[in-house]
């Protein structure tokens, strides 16, 4: 019994190292606390997810004030972060729209868009098995003074973003990395000092994008 007792305590200790030392697992704990007063689940749900540039759009709840918009960014996550996480940030809400915003510090940390892409097919599945009627929003990567060498990289993941999306109906594509250029050329004016996350002029352009994606049912 007391054998039992030990090898029992044993296997917990290892789930919650496991569960502590996993990469964003305070960020994540710090999103979930901030919703659990505030969310209504009375009311449908439309979650922005993925890395820093949903984190830093802190005007979002203000943009949309006749949804509830739930912003579970967390800052420097990758796609497998969010397939890792998505129990917390987005299903545990029950959305009716998940906006996702990953590729961008794949891109950045080496990844392949195939890999990206294949990440991203799990997230998409884990959704759908919960909900099989939950439209997802994949969001361009976006183009940026401080990555603009991995440009090339950056828009064979969007190629690859837009066709998933054209053969999927639960699925639609928010281009934002378009408007985001002036021609060929990149419009400097909409990043902070990094020369990577956008001034409010930035996120102007990301809301133009987005309103019918959000307000359209």
């Amino acid at each position: 019994m007391r054998n039992s007792s030990l090898f029992i305590s044993f296997l917990l200790a290892v789930f919650t190292y496991g569960q502590e030392s996993a990469p964003f697992s305070d960020e994540v704990r710090s999103i979930s606390k901030k919703y659990d007063s505030v969310w209504d689940s009375s009311k449908e749900s439309i979650v922005f997810t993925g890395s820093s540039s949903v984190r830093m759009w802190t005007t979002l709840k203000q943009l949309f004030p006749d949804h509830q918009i739930l912003n579970t960014g967390f800052g420097g996550s990758q796609a497998s972060d969010l397939l890792y996480h998505l129990d917390p940030l987005v299903l545990s809400y029950r959305p009716k729209k998940v906006f996702i915003y990953e590729g961008d510090n794949d891109i950045s940390a080496k990844k392949r868009p195939k890999e990206i892409i294949a990440t991203t097919h799990k997230i998409i599945q884990k959704i759908h098995s919960t909900n099989a009627s939950v439209k997802i929003i994949l969001i361009a990567a976006k183009p940026s003074i401080s990555r603009w060498k991995l440009r090339g990289k950056y828009k064979r993941l969007n190629r690859k973003f837009r066709k998933m999306s054209d053969e999927n109906p639960l699925l639609s594509y928010a281009d934002v990395w378009s408007p985001m250029l002036n021609g060929r050329k990149l419009k400097k004016d909409i990043f902070i000092e990094d020369g990577l996350h956008m001034n409010q002029k930035g996120y102007d352009l990301w809301y133009e994008v987005m309103k019918d994606l959000v307000t359209n049912p």
